[in-house]
Parts: C-alpha cells; sequence; structure tokens
C-alpha cells in the first residue's frame, strides 16, 4: 500500500530536537484530495480488518490506540472511520470524561488500567490518563479537588507523572500489550472553523459546549503542555504519532496506516492445529458426511 510510508513520517519516540511547532497541521504529504486517499484508505480498513481477525485467533497480543487532541481536532471522527471494518467482537472503546468520585478516591492510573484490552482485543482511549498532565497541568486549581496530599505537589509531579506513564507503557509492552499513541494536530484557525459550523449548523449543535470556547482561551498553554507531554513519554515501545488534523480524510489515513503498519509487525498469524486436533476434526467430518 502506499500509505506505508506514512506509518513513520509522523513519528515520535524520542524527545531529541522535538519541537511541535515543527509539524505543520495542514499538511498532506504528496496526497492532493479526499478523494485521492479515499481507495487507499478502504484498502487499510479491510487490511486491519484482515489482521484484527488474526489478532482475536492467535490471542497473544494486545492493541491500545491512545488518541489526544484539542477540542473539535476530529478523534471520534477518525476512529469512528478507521475502525469501521473492524469485528466489534475484538475491539473496545472508551471515552473518559471528567473523574467521577470513585475515581478520584484511586491514583491517575487507575481508572484507566481497568478497561485495558485482553489479549487478542484492540482497545481505544478517546483521551486517557494523558488528561493528568495535561487538562490538569493548564488548570492547576483542579488538583485540590483529586484529593493528592499537598505534599505530593510540588514543582517535580510533572517530572513524577511522566516517569510514572513511561514505567507503566514500559510494563505493558513487556506483557504484550502494544501501545500506539495520537496527538490529533489541528490548527487554532482550523479549530475556529469548527466550532463555527457545529453554532451554524443544526444537525452538528450537540456537539458545542460553552466550555470550548473557554478552553480555546488557554490555546498557548495546552500546546506547550502537549509538547512537554510528548517529548517526556515518547518512546521506542510506545511512540507518540503527531498527525495533522486540519484535513480530515488525511488524519484518518496516516492513523489507519500507522494500526495497519503495528499489526504486521507482531508477526501474526492463525493458531496451527496439532496433528490430535486434526484426527478429531476429520473423524467429525466423516460423521457429518455419513448422516443425513
Amino acid at each position: 500500500m502506499k500509505t506505508r510510508k506514512l506509518a513513520h513520517a509522523f513519528r515520535i519516540e524520542s524527545e531529541k530536537h522535538f519541537r511541535l511547532k515543527d509539524f505543520d497541521p495542514a499538511h498532506t504529504a504528496n496526497w492532493r484530495s479526499k478523494e485521492h486517499a479515499e481507495d487507499e484508505l478502504q484498502q487499510s480498513i479491510q487490511r486491519m480488518a484482515e489482521l484484527q481477525d488474526m489478532l482475536y485467533a492467535q490471542d497473544r497480543w494486545a492493541l491500545l490506540l491512545i488518541f489526544q487532541a484539542m477540542d473539535a481536532a476530529g478523534k471520534d471522527g477518525a476512529i469512528k472511520h478507521v475502525m469501521s471494518g473492524v469485528n466489534p467482537q475484538g475491539c473496545q472503546v472508551y471515552s473518559f470524561k471528567a473523574p467521577s468520585e470513585v475515581e478520584l478516591q484511586h491514583d491517575f492510573l487507575w481508572r484507566t488500567t481497568r478497561d485495558l484490552p485482553e489479549r487478542g482485543h484492540i482497545g481505544i482511549f478517546n483521551r486517557s490518563y494523558y488528561e493528568e498532565v495535561l487538562v490538569v497541568r493548564v488548570h492547576p486549581e483542579i488538583l485540590a479537588n483529586e484529593k493528592t496530599p499537598k505534599s505530593l505537589c510540588g514543582k517535580e509531579m510533572w517530572e513524577e507523572r511522566f516517569e510514572d506513564i513511561r514505567c507503566f507503557e514500559r510494563h505493558m509492552a513487556r506483557g504484550g500489550t502494544v501501545i500506539r499513541k495520537f496527538f490529533l494536530h489541528v490548527s487554532k484557525k482550523e479549530q475556529k472553523k469548527r466550532f463555527l459550523e457545529r453554532l451554524e449548523e443544526p444537525e452538528k449543535n450537540w456537539k458545542f459546549s460553552a466550555s470550548d470556547i473557554h478552553e480555546r482561551k488557554h490555546w498557548d498553554d495546552y500546546q506547550k503542555a502537549y509538547e512537554e507531554m510528548i517529548a517526556n513519554t515518547a518512546s521506542e515501545h510506545s511512540p507518540w504519532y503527531v498527525v495533522p488534523a486540519d484535513n480530515k480524510w488525511f488524519t484518518r489515513l496516516v492513523v489507519s496506516a500507522v494500526v495497519v503498519a503495528t499489526l504486521e509487525s507482531l508477526d501474526l498469524a492463525y493458531p496451527k492445529v496439532e496433528d490430535a486436533k486434526r484426527r478429531e476434526l476429520e473423524a467429525a467430518k466423516k460423521v457429518l458426511l455419513a448422516k443425513k
């Protein structure tokens, strides 16, 4: 497929020289339009379905896809379109909002850990534990409601959380859970355009929230938080992909390419049937053929 190079073009696995400003939200590589990319996207979706079937049958690996982005960057649409061909039986999507009272009684990784994918499955996190180094960092007043002891909320807190995340993801990788993380990088101009569409088009009104405008005021703070988050938590076993998001069709093309490339790297195959089991199957076949 033509998209193989896309799986590497936007990959970040080291903090060296990473700057978010070096990535253009409107970039589309050599792809000219949605129509130009549609056939390739459909091929990726079909290939993904084939690989997912083997992942489920082999029952050895788990795949976790994490999506983070500013509001209106297209997370929901990317998940909907890219994963449209997979078997729902082997794929679960979890959207994480503000923590509940029960979740606040535990550490910040607890609530997402409960929803990690089991072997043979693909798990999708629409937002994740990374919110704790994003929205909580931009709005430090939230910490007051998280019940974390004040003595643990010093200047080194964010570095410690980055370390906790790195260790957690390394632990998951060593246990057979492959993690791929996507930051859908939308421009402030494009976000404004999408907000206006939500306000002007009745069928999109439900998507708009007054809090969206409030968070937009903190755009620069969020960009800095995202940059430091990616730089401090990207690794070879758990890379980030900074995906241009001003053109939704290109976002979906990149995400699908990454998922396909990741599944292909796992050397997936259907389980081989042992001789004893094969003889059992042949015997069952003979019984079925002999009966009317």
